[in-house]
């Protein structure tokens, strides 16, 4: 009986400290989606400059892209902006916005004070796209292959490690042509 006193306290302790250990181990900003390598999901929403034109993401298939979530009420979004300008300068992929939740005219306000890295941005004003695609926050941003599937998320602004160690050489991969 003495032995069982002392060894249901010592089990509890010794699991709950496992448990911290391997939660200490994980990185808040790379949150698992459900979505990585599935399709991405379909949508088509007015474009932000594109005098009532709708974009869709139909109009991606056979590219690869990065679709990348932000508003200007978003300070992280600020952090990341200069990165997708350069991004955008080396016309490696596809940079698409999806402006979050936005008012329109701050939204263009903002981009003529920072700038454009994107070819194409579409507005999410409801935010219902954006909860399709199991976005948690701004800024995010997703890979999508030629085919539809979305395979990689960051959570979060992006930085130049992620992009350099991630991102680049993810979309190098996926748009080498086989054979």
């Amino acid at each position: 009986m003495r032995f069982f006193r002392f060894f249901i306290p010592l089990t509890v302790f010794l699991a709950i400290t496992l448990l911290l250990y391997v939660g200490l181990q994980l990185n808040p900003r790379e949150v698992p989606s459900p979505l990585i390598n599935r399709s991405a999901p379909e949508f088509r929403l007015p474009r932000l400059l594109g005098n009532g034109l709708d974009f869709q993401t139909a109009d991606l298939h056979g590219q690869v892209w990065i679709l990348n979530v932000w508003a200007s009420w978003c300070s992280a979004c600020r952090s990341e902006h200069e990165l997708l300008d350069e991004l955008a300068n080396t016309r490696t992929v596809e940079l698409i916005g999806l402006n979050y939740k936005d008012d329109s005219v701050q939204a263009v306000s903002w981009l003529q004070t920072f700038g454009n890295p994107y070819s194409q941005i579409a507005v999410d004003v409801s935010g219902n796209v954006a909860i399709d695609w199991g976005v948690y926050g701004v800024p995010e941003t997703f890979v999508i292959d030629a085919g539809g599937v979305i395979r990689y998320k960051h959570v979060g602004p992006l930085n130049r490690r992620i992009l350099k160690k991630k991102i680049l050489p993810l979309v190098h991969r996926l748009s080498q042509k086989p054979g």
